[in-house]
């Protein structure tokens, strides 16, 4: 049972997410084949004010 988890920054619309854990799902099913019914993803939307790179929160970008 593949449990796949997603951390993304804010913004996504639901649309994207819908292509994407279709897509995720399907590299799953193709690469170790996994039945699509045993295939769980998390994502986890984070906040800009909560996410940094090179010493710069992403929301300062």
């Amino acid at each position: 049972m593949p449990i796949v988890q997603i951390d993304l920054l804010e913004g996504r619309t639901i649309a994207e997410k819908r292509l994407l854990v279709e897509k995720v799902t399907q590299a799953i099913i193709e690469s170790i084949g996994a039945p699509a019914e045993s295939v769980s993803i998390i994502i986890r939307d984070m906040l800009k004010e909560n996410f940094a790179k090179s010493g710069t929160l992403a929301m300062d970008k």
